[in-house]
C-alpha cells in the first residue's frame, strides 16, 4: 500500500513562522501511480474535453488566489472615514451638538467638510481601483494545455491560467510560471524555484515519481516533494507534463494567500506621507490645548474656548491629503495607460519619477528585437550551408521556450523535407549556466544523433573535433584560438554568433542528461543581426537629459553589446563581464558599478547584484527586463519594468508592464511620475507651511482679544472654502526645470519649510488684526463681528494665494500659470470668500459688510505678503537648492 506523507509542517519566511495549510491537496497525490491518478480525477493524456472543463469550472471556480483585489465598495467607504482627520471633524460635530443642541449650524458645516471629504476619496480610491484592476486585466498569462477538441481529438493549446481545472495535462518549460499545483507525469531536467513560498534562492530539481521514491514518502515537508510543484513557483531550465491537482484556493498558495497578501514593504514615499500626517497631527495635539487655555483663561467661556480650540483642530487638519495623494496616483495611473504602460501598483509611479539609473537589457529595447539569421558559416568563415541544417534541427525538435534565434532558423522552411526524416527521441533543455541546449534525434536506421547549438566559448569547451573542409580534425588549443577570433571579429561587426556541433552514436535506450554533452563534433556557426533601434538614441538623450542614466546589463556577448550601445549613443569606455564581478566584494563591486555601463554575459544572481549595489549607493534604480533571468533583478529594483510578452515570472516580478517594449514610452511614464510626485509636494507644502502659520496668527490673537479672533463656525467654513480650492491640485502642471531630476522624498525639507513659510502668513495675519483693531476701530466685543469677518477674508484669501506661490519656484502669474482647473477653481473660491459677508449667509455664521476702504488695505496686504514670500523663496532656494 503506498504510504502518504504527513501533511502537517511549517515554513519560514522573512523571519516570520506562519503554518502551513492542514492538508495540501498535491501532496496528497504525490506518489500514487499514473493510472490511479488519472482515474481518480476522471482524465488521461489526451486532456479533459469541453463539457468536463466547463462543469469543473463551475465546481471549483476560476484558478485564482487572493491577491490584492480592491475590497467590496462598502468597505472602501467605511475606509474613508476610518483616518484620523476625519475622526477628529465627527468628534467636533459630537461636541457642538452636546454643547448647543439647538444651533445646528456648526455640526451641519462640520458634516458637510466630512461628506465632501469621504465621498470624494471613496470614488477617487473606488475609480483608481477598478482602474487599475481594469489596466491589470490586459496583462494576462497563459498555460500550454493538452485538451480534447470538439471532434476528439487531442491537440496543445494555450489558455488563460485562470480557466484551469483539476485534471488538465499542463506542459512546463524554461520561464513558465507554474500555474496550478501539479503532480508531475514527466520532467526531463527540471529546476523550480520555490523562492515565493521557501524564500530559498537555489532552484530544486523535480522529477516524476519512480518505484524507488516510494522510499521516500514520509517527506516531512509537501514543499520537499520532488513529484509536485507548487502554483506561483517558476521553471529555471527543463520540461515537463504534469496533471493539476488543485486549483484557486485550494492550491497550496491559496490556502496560505491571506498572509501573502496586503503585505508590501513600505516605500520612503509611503512612510513620508505618513509621517507628515503624524506631524501635524502631534502639532495640533499640542497647540489646540494651548489655544483652548489661553481663551478660556482670557475670555472665561469654558464652552466657547472649548469650541474655538477644536474648530482650530480642524483647520489644521489636512482632511484632504488621503484623497490629494489617491487623486495624484490614480490620475498619474490612467495618464500612463495612455501612453501604453500599465501600473500594477499605484505606489510604482512616485519611484518611476525618483529614478536616476535605468538599467536595461539591450535585445528589443535597444534593438528591433527582430533578429535575422544573417550568415551560416564553417569554422574557417566560409558559407558553409551544414551549419544552417543542423541548427535547423537543434531549433525545429526543441519543446522548451523558442527564443529569437531559433525562430530566426525556422524561417529557413525549406529544409522541413530533411527534418521530416528524423524524430525527436530526448533533448536537453537550455540553462543559464551551460548557455546551450541539445536534441537527441533518431533515424530510420535506428542511429541517435545528438545535435547541440549554444554559446561560442561554452560549445568549444565541450569540442573534441571540428569537421574543416568536410573531414574531422582533433580540436586543439589554437584551433579554438583560431575559432574564437573570427567569431569575434564577427561580434565586432554587431552579430551574434552561435556554434552548432553534433555527435553521432548508437542507440543507449537510456535517457540523456547534461554529461551526455561532451567529445562533439563543431561542424560550424550561425550569426545572426539585431539592429539598433532608430528611436533608441533619441530615447536614452531623452533620459540622461531628464536625469537618468542607463546602464545596459545583459547575458549577451560583449563585442556585440559594446557595439549596439556604441551606435545608440552610451559610453561604452567601461564594461564588464559577469566572470570580472564574480569575485568582488561589495566595495569592489560598488566602485566597479559606479563607472561601468555596459555589463555583458551577466548571470541572473550577478544581474540583482549590480542593482542592489546601486542602491546602497544611493541610488533609485529602474530594471527594465522581460525575460526569466530578469526575475532576481525585477525583484530587487525600486521599480521593476516589464513588457507584455514577456515571460509570466518577469510579468510577476514587474511593477510596471508596457504594451510597447520602447525607452521613449518609458521616458514619458519618468515625467508622468515626476508630476505625480510633485503635485502631492505641492499639497503637503502649501498644507504644513499654512498650518504652521496659523497657529501663531490664533495665539497671538488669542493672547491679546477680549474677544474670539474667529467664531467656530467661520473657522470651519473658511478651512472647508480653503480645502476645496485645493482639489484641482491634482490638474496642475509643473515647471519644466522641475521634471529635469529625478524627485525623492526628503522627510527633513517638510519641517524647514514650514519653519520658513508658515510665519510669513502670521506676520500680514498680525498686520490685518492692527488693521481691523486701529483703522476700523474693531476693538471691543461690540464689534467683534467686523473684526472677524476682516479676518476670515484676509486669511482666506492668503491661504488661496499660497497655492499659486508654492506651486513654482518662478514668480507666480508672470514666469508660471497655473493650469486652468487651479486658476477657476482659485479664482471661484476667492469670489465666494469676498462675497458672503454680504450674504444672509455670512449674517448666519455671525459675519458683516466691510466697509470699501478695506478693500485697498486688502490688496496692498496681499500683494505685500506676495512679495515676501517671493523673496523668501529665493531665498530658499539659494541656501537649499530646492523648493518643492
Amino acid at each position: 500500500m503506498t504510504r502518504q506523507p504527513p501533511l502537517h509542517a511549517a515554513r519560514k519566511t522573512a523571519g516570520k513562522t506562519s503554518p502551513l495549510p492542514t492538508t495540501v491537496a498535491a501532496a496528497a497525490e504525490a506518489w500514487r501511480p499514473v493510472d490511479a491518478l488519472f482515474a481518480s480525477f476522471a482524465t488521461g493524456h489526451d486532456g479533459l474535453d469541453e463539457e468536463a472543463i466547463q462543469t469543473r469550472l463551475q465546481a471549483d471556480g476560476p484558478n485564482e488566489v487572493s491577491h490584492e483585489k480592491p475590497p467590496h465598495w462598502s468597505r472602501q467607504l467605511l475606509h474613508a472615514f476610518l483616518n484620523p482627520f476625519i475622526i477628529v471633524l465627527l468628534s467636533l460635530a459630537v461636541v457642538q451638538l452636546a454643547t448647543d443642541a439647538s444651533d445646528l449650524t456648526g455640526p451641519v458645516i462640520v458634516m458637510v467638510m466630512v461628506a465632501i471629504s469621504v465621498l470624494l476619496s471613496f470614488t477617487q480610491e473606488y475609480r483608481s481601483s477598478q482602474a487599475a484592476e481594469k489596466l491589470k486585466a490586459m496583462v494576462r498569462n497563459t498555460a500550454s494545455v493538452t485538451r480534447r477538441a470538439s471532434d476528439g481529438h487531442s491537440e496543445r493549446i494555450e489558455v488563460p491560467v485562470v480557466e484551469l481545472v483539476p485534471g488538465d495535462i499542463v506542459h512546463l518549460a524554461a520561464g513558465d510560471m507554474v500555474p496550478a499545483d501539479l503532480r508531475l507525469l514527466s520532467a526531463k531536467d527540471l529546476f523550480i524555484s520555490q523562492a515565493i513560498l521557501t524564500g530559498e534562492s537555489l532552484p530544486v530539481e523535480k522529477a516524476a515519481p519512480s518505484g524507488r521514491d516510494l522510499l521516500d514518502a514520509g517527506s516531512a515537508n509537501p514543499l520537499d516533494l520532488s513529484s509536485v510543484c507548487y502554483m506561483g513557483t517558476n521553471v529555471i531550465s527543463g520540461t515537463a507534463s504534469a496533471l493539476v491537482v488543485a486549483t484557486g484556493s485550494r492550491t497550496y498558495l491559496g490556502s496560505i494567500s491571506r498572509s501573502l497578501t496586503g503585505q508590501r514593504v513600505q516605500t520612503s514615499f509611503d512612510r513620508g506621507v505618513k509621517s507628515v500626517s503624524w506631524l501635524l497631527i502631534r502639532f495640533m495635539a499640542v497647540m489646540v490645548p494651548i489655544v483652548f487655555a489661553l481663551n478660556w483663561w482670557d475670555k472665561g467661556n469654558f464652552f466657547e474656548a472649548l469650541l474655538f480650540a477644536l474648530s482650530v483642530a480642524v483647520g489644521l487638519t489636512p482632511e484632504m491629503l488621503p484623497l490629494i495623494v489617491t487623486a495624484n496616483l490614480g490620475k498619474g495611473a490612467m495618464a500612463m495607460s495612455k501612453r501604453k504602460v500599465v501600473v500594477k501598483r499605484l505606489n510604482a509611479i512616485q519611484n518611476f519619477g525618483a529614478m536616476d539609473v535605468l538599467c536595461t537589457d539591450k535585445t528589443g529595447t535597444l534593438t528591433l528585437d527582430k533578429i535575422v539569421l544573417e550568415r551560416h558559416l564553417d569554422l574557417d568563415g566560409e558559407e558553409s550551408d551544414e551549419a544552417l541544417e543542423f541548427g535547423y534541427l537543434n531549433s525545429r525538435f526543441q519543446t522548451g521556450l523558442k527564443n529569437l534565434m531559433d525562430k530566426a532558423v525556422l524561417e529557413h522552411r525549406d529544409l522541413e523535407p530533411a527534418a521530416s526524416m528524423y524524430r525527436l527521441v530526448d533533448e536537453i533543455p537550455f540553462d543559464f549556466q551551460r548557455r546551450r541546449m541539445s536534441v537527441v534525434l533518431g533515424d530510420a536506421g535506428g542511429e541517435h544523433l545528438l545535435v547541440c547549438k549554444g554559446a561560442v566559448e561554452e560549445m568549444l569547451a565541450i569540442c573534441d573535433h571540428a569537421r574543416i573542409g568536410g573531414e574531422l580534425v582533433p580540436m586543439t588549443a589554437e584551433r579554438r584560438t583560431a575559432i574564437k577570433e573570427m567569431t569575434r571579429e564577427l561580434n565586432h561587426d554587431g552579430l551574434r554568433v552561435l556554434v552548432v556541433a553534433i555527435r553521432q552514436q548508437p542507440a543507449t535506450g537510456r535517457p540523456y542528461g547534461v554529461a551526455d554533452e561532451a567529445g562533439l563534433t563543431a561542424v560550424g556557426c550561425l550569426a545572426f543581426l539585431d539592429p539598433p533601434k532608430d528611436s533608441a538614441a533619441t530615447a536614452i538623450r531623452a533620459l540622461n537629459q531628464h536625469g537618468v542614466a542607463v546602464k545596459v546589463i545583459t547575458g549577451d556577448n560583449e563585442a556585440v553589446t559594446r557595439k549596439i550601445c556604441r551606435e545608440v549613443g552610451l559610453d561604452v569606455e567601461h564594461s564588464a563581464q559577469g566572470r570580472d564581478i564574480e569575485a568582488l566584494d561589495d566595495a569592489a563591486l560598488d566602485a566597479l558599478v559606479a563607472r561601468t555601463t555596459v555589463f555583458a554575459k551577466m548571470s541572473p544572481l550577478q544581474k540583482a547584484r549590480v542593482v542592489k549595489s546601486l542602491q546602497r549607493q544611493g541610488h533609485t534604480v529602474g530594471f527594465l527586463g522581460d525575460g526569466i533571468n530578469d526575475a532576481p533583478a525585477l525583484r530587487e529594483a525600486d521599480v521593476g519594468i516589464s513588457v507584455d510578452t514577456a515571460t509570466d515570472i518577469a510579468k510577476e516580478s514587474a511593477d510596471i508592464i508596457l504594451l510597447e517594449k520602447n525607452l521613449m514610452v518609458l521616458e514619458e511614464g519618468v515625467i508622468e511620475g515626476r508630476i505625480t510626485f510633485g503635485n502631492i509636494m505641492k499639497y503637503i507644502k502649501m498644507t504644513a507651511s499654512s498650518n504652521f502659520g496659523n497657529v501663531f496668527s490664533v495665539l497671538v490673537a488669542s493672547a491679546f482679544l477680549p474677544f474670539l479672533p474667529m467664531l467656530p463656525l467661520q473657522i470651519l467654513v473658511q478651512n472647508l472654502l480653503y480645502d476645496i480650492s485645493q482639489l484641482s491640485i491634482p490638474f496642475d502642471r509643473l515647471d519644466e526645470e522641475y521634471l529635469r531630476r529625478p524627485r525623492k522624498w526628503d522627510a527633513s525639507d517638510i519641517g524647514r519649510f514650514m519653519a520658513w513659510i508658515g510665519p510669513i502668513s502670521s506676520i500680514f495675519d498680525i498686520t490685518t488684526f492692527w488693521l481691523m483693531w486701529h483703522v476700523f476701530g474693531a476693538n471691543s466685543p461690540a464689534h467683534q463681528s467686523l473684526f472677524q469677518s476682516g479676518w476670515f477674508i484676509e486669511g482666506l484669501l492668503s491661504q488661496t494665494l499660497i497655492v499659486h506661490m508654492i506651486r513654482t519656484r518662478r514668480i507666480p502669474f508672470l514666469q508660471s500659470m497655473a493650469s486652468a482647473p487651479v486658476l477657476a477653481l482659485t479664482a471661484a473660491i476667492i469670489t465666494l470668500g469676498l462675497v458672503i459677508p454680504f450674504t444672509a449667509i455670512g449674517a448666519k455664521l455671525g459675519m458683516v459688510p466691510l466697509p470699501p476702504a478695506y478693500f485697498g488695505w486688502l490688496v496692498l496686504t496681499l500683494v505685500s505678503y506676495s512679495v515676501l514670500t517671493q523673496l523668501v523663496k529665493r531665498l530658499y532656494i539659494r541656501r537649499f537648492g530646492r523648493w518643492l
